[in-house]
């Protein structure tokens, strides 16, 4: 019965996109509540320029929230070894503070837990300074990174089992959430390859469902306790082999049955970057409040803002706003996006191959003004 289920969500996400054959035609009757960006945290010596882009541009398009990747930039006082070079200071975090408050702009800083402890060759700070918190302490970090690889490495995890683990990342959530003054704070969690590997000794033949949806509670109760609301990356709760959709904006080792395991006021992030997969519907159908992610391509930016649109449309009252908005993420630092923005602005309706084309300052941009057209009846 389960399985049949799945089946006929999944059917209704994939025929429920009436705009693919017969065109988008804007009925608007309210606007979408959020409109996001998600970008690295500047670096220090960046950080002037970043807050002239927050009054310039994000202000005036009404951006109001801002999901900033900090990870180890910042000079954390309780644990002032996992530092950054050129890391905020507390100053510096309250200048964007105050930028985002201007304009009311949310700000939602983000640390990557459970997966992404690596990144190609090399170790993340957490494990570097705390390697008896690796994962997989046998998958050696090669000198020269390649994919696909014999170990399956994408990137390292920590042991969501390991008793100390989460006495640091604790502690650096709090700091950071609090130096935000914010009430919510992005755990990433996608992209998780590594976990319940059969040779740990606390997490081998261990349900990895459970191990994904136990980290994600944790996380989530802790926040909790201060009445602070956890974002995720929506990827591991989907069904990879089933939908079609592959092992990076899916699962492929069965951590997608978590999705009925967490907490319903866990905020999905639902990404889907070559295509606007319709999967906010599962979400929605499964209680989540989501939000449909972009990256490079302006087509799919535009195509996620108006199902958006059209999913808050064509729902009930009780699950209309669960389709809660959209997200701009950029995969780099602030200096490329922001080098890119600029020459793009300087002439936005010049002829441009596709390698131009697909960039994130132009999704930016082109999906940004027709959430605002459609908003305005357009």
């Amino acid at each position: 019965m389960k399985k049949l289920i799945s089946f006929i969500v999944f059917l209704l996400v994939l025929i429920w996109q009436p705009k693919a054959s017969f065109g988008f035609v804007a009925e608007v009757s309210d606007n979408l509540p959020i409109k996001g960006l998600a970008i690295a945290a500047p670096k220090s010596s960046e950080l002037v320029r970043f807050v002239s882009f927050i009054h310039e541009e994000l202000g005036p398009r009404n951006i109001n929230t801002l999901v900033l990747r900090v990870d180890y930039n910042y000079q954390f006082e309780s644990h002032p070894e996992l530092r950054d070079e050129d890391a905020l200071s507390k100053n510096d975090v309250k200048k964007l503070v105050a930028a985002g408050r201007q304009h009311g702009i949310k700000i939602i800083p983000q640390i990557n837990l459970l997966g992404h402890q690596s990144w190609a060759g090399t170790i993340g700070n957490l494990l570097k300074i705390y390697p008896e918190f690796d994962e997989t302490p046998h998958v050696q970090m090669p000198e020269v990174y390649q994919w696909p690889n014999p170990d399956g490495l994408y990137c390292k995890s920590y042991c969501p089992q390991h008793p100390g683990v989460h006495k640091v990342v604790f502690a650096l959530m709090d700091e950071i959430v609090e130096v935000f003054e914010t009430d919510a704070f992005h755990a990433g969690m996608d992209e998780v390859f590594y976990i319940g590997d059969d040779k740990c000794p606390r997490c081998q033949g261990l349900d990895k469902a459970e191990l994904f949806a136990g980290e994600v509670t944790k996380i989530r109760n802790h926040l909790a306790l201060k009445d602070r609301k956890l974002w995720i990356w929506g990827d591991r709760l989907i069904d990879g082999k089933t939908t079609g959709i592959g092992l990076w904006e899916g699962s492929y080792n069965n951590t997608h049955r978590a999705v009925d395991l967490i907490p319903k006021d866990v905020v999905i992030n639902d990404w889907h970057y070559e295509k606007p997969v319709g999967t906010p519907v599962y979400f929605a159908m499964k209680g989540f409040n989501v939000i449909s992610c972009a990256w490079r391509k302006p087509n799919v930016g535009v195509s996620h803002v108006e199902d958006m649109f059209l999913f808050r449309k064509n729902n009930t009252e009780v699950m209309k706003d669960r389709f809660a908005g959209v997200m701009l993420t950029v995969w780099s630092g602030v200096t490329p996006f922001l080098d890119g923005f600029d020459a793009f602005k300087k002439d936005p309706n010049k002829t441009m191959t596709e390698e131009e084309l697909n960039n994130p300052w132009v999704t930016f941009v082109r999906m940004f003004d027709r959430l605002d057209q459609i908003s305005k009846g357009g």
